[in-house]
This record gives C-alpha cells, sequence and structure tokens, in this order.
C-alpha cells in the first residue's frame, strides 16, 4: 500500500502538498472497494462518479493556490443511516429500499465544508438495531480478518471498509456501542464523542436520547482530524450542545509520551471482569494496566454497581425506537404495500418493509410504555438510567478514566448468535452504559487473541472530556497497535 494512502493524515498532507491528486487517492479506494469488497460485502452502493468529481474540485482549488479544508481530498465511507442528498438512504431496510434523502445531514455538509470526498454508502444491521451486520435486509457483512465472522454491529460496514482498507476512515453512529464494538472486532479505532458534542441532524434516529455520530479510522490521530471537522454546536439540533469545540488534532502529539500517564487516575469497574470475558480480553486488559502503572499511572478496580443493569436499562431505547419508527407507515415516503384500506395499508407496510429484529424490537418499546405497564418497565429503566449516572459521576470524582474492555469477546461466527437475541444484546454490555450516561467513549485495537482475531480496549472519560480522552488513548494506542496501523 501506498504509505501516503495509509491514514488520513497521510492522505491530506501529501494532497494539499501536491504530492499526489485527490483523484489519484480517490481512485485508488474505488479500485480497493472493488477488488475486495465482493467478499466482505462492507458497501451498499458506491457513489464512484461523485466521489471522483469532487476530488477534481479538489485538485482544481489546490491548483488555484486557493485554501482548502482540513479533510481535502480524503475519501470516506458513510454509514446508511446518515442523510446525503441525492443518495439512496436505506437504513439497511426494504421499508427504505428506494427512498432517497432530500437534504444533507450536518455532518454531511461539515465534510463537503472541509473538501471531504464520499465514497459511499455502507451496510448496517436495519436501522442500526444489531451487534453483528446480520440484521440488514440485503445482505451480511463480512469480518475482514475472518470471513466466516461477523464485523460487529451495527456499524459493521462502516468498520470493515476501514479495516479491509476500502476506505481509510469512515463514519458510524452509535447507539450502545455501534461504533466502538465492530471497531474492536475488525482491529480499528471508534470514538463515540459526548452526547450533543456532534449533530444529530439528519441521523435516521433509532433512540434520540443514545444516538451520536462519530468517526472510524485506522488512527486515533485521524479520529481527531475528523472529530474536528464534524463536532460544534448546531441550531437544528435540538439536543445539540452550545459549548466550543477546540480543535483537538493539533493538541495532541502524534508520538505522545507515555510521561503523559503520569500521576492520572484509571479505574476498572469489576462488574466489566465479571462479564463472561474472554480470556485472551482479559490477559490484554491486565497488559494495558501493567503499561499505565509502569508509565507513572494508578490503576485502581472499582465497583460500578449499575454496569450489570445497562442492558436491561436499554429499553429506553426500544421504547424510544418505537415512537421514532412509527413514520415509517408508507404514506410519507419508502415502501408502500397496497391494501383495502388504510389499517390494513400499514399493517401491511411494515409488516413486510421491517425485518425480524426491527419488529421485536418496536414490540418491545411498544409494551413498555403501555399504561399500565410503563411505571415497571420503562419508568424503573429510567431510574436505572440515572442511578447509572450517578455511579459514573461517582467515579469520576475520584478517577480521570474508566478503562474496560470493548466487548466480552473477540469476533464471533456469522450466524451464532443470530437466533439468540439476548446473546447478541450482551455484547454491549461493556459499551451500553457510556450512551445511558452521555460521555465520551473510544475503543482502540491493543491485541489479538490465539486466532489472530482483534481485541479493543475501552476508555471512558466524564461529559466534554473528549480532548483529554483522544490524547490519552493516543498514547496507549502507539504502544499497543499493530505496526500497519501507527502513523
Amino acid at each position: 500500500m501506498n504509505e501516503e494512502f495509509k491514514s488520513a493524515q497521510a492522505i491530506v498532507k501529501a494532497v494539499k502538498a501536491k504530492r499526489v491528486r485527490a483523484v489519484e487517492v480517490c481512485a485508488h479506494f474505488i479500485e480497493s472497494i472493488k477488488k475486495r469488497d465482493s467478499a466482505i460485502r462492507a458497501f451498499l452502493n458506491i457513489g464512484e462518479e461523485r466521489a471522483l468529481e469532487q476530488a477534481a474540485r479538489v485538485d482544481a482549488k489546490i491548483e488555484k493556490g486557493e485554501e482548502t479544508g482540513a479533510l481535502a481530498g480524503l475519501p470516506i465511507a458513510i454509514k446508511d443511516n446518515i442523510s446525503v442528498a441525492g443518495d439512496a438512504l436505506t437504513c439497511g431496510s426494504k421499508i427504505l429500499e428506494n427512498y432517497k434523502a432530500p437534504f444533507d445531514a450536518t455532518v454531511i455538509a461539515k465534510l463537503k465544508a472541509n473538501d471531504a470526498v464520499l465514497l459511499g454508502r455502507t451496510n448496517l444491521d436495519e436501522f442500526a438495531m444489531g451487534s453483528s451486520c446480520e440484521h440488514s435486509a440485503f445482505f451480511p457483512t463480512r469480518n475482514p480478518r475472518d470471513l466466516s465472522r461477523t464485523p460487529g454491529g451495527s456499524s459493521g460496514g462502516s468498520a470493515a471498509a476501514v479495516a479491509s482498507l476500502e476506505a481509510p476512515a469512515s463514519l458510524g453512529s452509535d447507539t450502545a456501542g455501534s461504533i466502538r464494538q465492530p471497531a474492536a472486532l475488525c482491529g480499528v479505532v471508534g470514538f463515540k464523542p459526548t452526547y450533543g458534542k456532534v449533530s444529530r441532524y439528519g441521523l435516521v434516529a433509532f433512540a434520540s436520547s443514545l444516538d451520536q455520530i462519530g468517526p472510524i479510522t485506522r488512527n486515533v490521530l485521524d479520529t481527531a482530524l475528523i472529530y474536528d471537522a464534524i463536532a460544534g454546536f448546531d441550531a437544528r439540533d435540538a439536543t445539540s450542545l452550545k459549548v466550543e469545540h477546540k480543535k483537538i488534532y493539533p493538541a495532541i502529539s502524534q508520538n505522545g509520551s507515555a510521561d503523559s500517564l503520569k500521576n492520572l487516575k484509571f479505574a476498572i469497574p469489576k462488574e466489566s471482569l465479571e462479564a463472561g470475558l474472554q480470556s485472551e480480553i482479559r490477559e490484554n486488559l491486565q497488559a494495558v494496566e501493567r503499561f499505565c502503572k509502569d508509565s507513572g499511572a494508578s490503576v485502581e478496580v472499582v465497583s460500578l454497581p449499575t454496569l450489570k443493569y445497562a442492558i436491561a436499562a436499554y429499553l429506553i431505547a426500544a421504547s424510544e425506537a418505537s415512537a421514532n419508527l412509527a413514520r415509517f407507515d408508507g404514506m410519507r415516503f419508502g415502501k408502500r404495500e397496497q391494501a383495502e384500506n388504510l389499517l390494513e395499508t400499514y399493517l401491511a407496510t411494515r409488516s413486510a418493509g421491517f425485518g425480524e429484529e426491527v419488529k421485536r424490537r418496536i414490540l418491545l418499546g411498544i409494551f413498555a410504555l403501555r399504561k399500565g405497564y410503563a411505571e415497571k418497565y420503562y419508568r424503573q429503566a429510567a431510574k436505572v438510567r440515572t442511578l447509572l449516572i450517578r455511579d459514573f459521576e461517582r467515579v469520576f470524582a475520584s478517577y480521570d478514566f474508566l478503562l474496560l474492555p470493548t466487548t466480552p469477546t473477540t469476533a464471533f461466527k456469522l450466524g451464532e448468535k443470530i437466533d439468540n437475541p439476548l446473546a447478541m444484546y450482551l455484547n454491549d454490555v461493556c459499551t451500553a452504559p457510556a450512551n445511558l450516561a452521555g460521555v465520551p467513549a473510544i475503543s482502540i485495537p491493543t491485541g489479538e487473541d490465539k486466532s489472530a482475531l482483534p481485541i479493543g480496549t475501552q476508555l471512558i472519560a466524564p461529559a466534554l472530556a473528549d480532548e483529554r480522552l483522544l490524547r490519552i488513548a493516543n498514547i496507549i494506542f502507539q504502544n499497543f497497535a499493530l505496526s500497519d496501523l501507527r502513523e
């Protein structure tokens, strides 16, 4: 692989310095997709013509001596639940199979303003509901490390595209770990920012109080570069935070010294160690712990009691999904089945358009919100969420970061858990708490198991501590990531 195509930073630097043309970079990754994706199936479609046109415009700006954006010429793959004007927006569902987005999501507008190149649309579990990318209505995506295994989900296509070198970076969405979990299983970096730091305008909602857009890349500095481009207040998103975003990428050192960990305090939730961890994941976490201690940090095991109830509190997501997906009724957009009357049209359209996992979650949400049941289920889940937030605040009053596994196991076989929804949901046991608390979290690749499958380690920080999180994650990443991932 051309060294200048190895990372997002390298691509942008080379394009701006005229060492390579943006069109060449774009063509390289399009060719990579055509060569590899028939086996991996990371992409639902490639916007080849548009991508090459965008790249050509970047080259023209550079030739004229015009100022270019922070992502000049960088191809980025986009999860297919993020709106791009004129593109199909399927959310991996038959109900939106022929729907085209009428506008750009805020993150897409920001990517374009920074001269990025939109490479194509990546596969996902239908409406982002899943942990294996097997719930796509079109086809499953496969893990580039082992084609018999899942890449994780729901942003499985976005993670697989980066891991297979079909794209240097991608955007995903994270509701209970849907960026971090596939990043861990595919051996790349996945970042969920503080809730509200990146606009959700133009993201098709699954669970509005949990969803967050974030980048998937091959190293932490690439993550910081893209995060800087997409973060910031957006008046069109009612949950967007009115806080100034200070650029992170220039502030974190490429070769950050381990001395920067000196006197930091890490907490390992003991409940995460009781989550049925694969032995190699436990051993890898111990190696990261030793590195932190050897670098002058303290690492202590603490109790975070509500962690083990995070999946139960995920009932909140199903409840919000049942409301958000009510709009897909065949009347205003998307698929419509013909029937004798309005009610039958609703039933036929939703029966034919939604997959089994989406139906399961809608029904669960409707049940939890029913009169007579809301107090017993939904409100109890909301109380657990409040207790979890307080637990996080208590721990962060004494510690700088939480250190824990991203997933209980490495990538599992396709089909292994498809008929066991509870086992599938438990893949999110270590990632869902950060969504419920609204705090930033990142998964970085820190090792492999005996089958050479990637292992991810997760760092969680207090709300709005995104810069500190990325800075420390970069130091740990540089000491544990495989050499081909390091910048």
